[in-house]
């Protein structure tokens, strides 16, 4: 996945979760965050950030911010759209025969459905942007909506189908996510009761780039 016309600041301010306030060369422009998520441990005033403009007419704001460099030198990719673009672009390449994303299941709609000869697939995906001391985290913000998708993809497992919650984790040297049952037991206590029931738990780890800004999925 690769974005185009990336630009280089320093961000300020977080006044609300859809917004930030950055410096581009002394000049202090308005963004969109994409990412509605908390990401204190992130977006800390003085922080290299990267945007991007996408150049779509009658939007309020020209840039995006889609990735920060965190004080331990680490690139994070903050785009919430990210993780299924890169994932779906890397299922292109799987050998599966039938890719539909956006797929209703039961009460939800789950991220992608596969099709690989006579076997059905499921798969949910989070993006993991919480690293503490070298492990991920997932959510950085409780989410009923991630326990919902669970419960589906543990009543899709029982019904036949390969289930599998895909944790994107949108930084580097990270291999692992954990459940962050500080902020949310009940996504902790959903995704013990997944891998017991037979769900498989993927982490999908990434290269960030900073040449035209790439992201990978390895």
């Amino acid at each position: 996945m690769k974005y185009s016309n990336i630009t280089r600041a320093v961000f300020r301010d977080r006044p609300n979760r859809f917004i930030a306030e950055v410096d581009i060369d002394g000049h202090k422009e308005t963004v969109h965050v994409k990412n509605t998520g908390r990401c204190k441990e992130l977006l800390i005033p003085g922080c290299e950030v990267w945007l991007t403009a996408p150049g779509t007419p009658n939007r309020k704001t020209k840039y995006d911010l889609v990735a920060v460099r965190k004080d331990t030198g680490i690139l994070f990719n903050i785009d919430s759209q990210a993780p299924n673009k890169v994932v779906k672009e890397w299922l292109e390449n799987q050998d599966y025969d039938r890719i539909i994303p956006e797929y209703t299941y039961g009460d939800s709609r789950i991220d992608f459905y596969m099709e690989r000869g006579e076997e059905k697939y499921l798969m949910e995906v989070k993006g993991c942007t919480l690293e503490v001391r070298g492990i991920g985290y997932f959510p950085d913000a409780p989410t009923e909506r991630g326990i919902k998708h669970i419960r589906e993809l543990i009543k899709a497992k029982k019904a036949g189908y390969h289930a599998i919650l895909a944790f994107v984790i949108q930084m580097d040297g990270v291999t692992e996510v954990r459940p962050n049952i500080g902020t949310h037991p009940e996504f902790g206590a959903a995704m013990d009761e997944a891998r017991k029931a037979g769900v498989e738990i993927w982490y999908l780890t990434c290269v960030i780039l900073l040449c035209f800004y790439n992201i990978i999925l390895v």
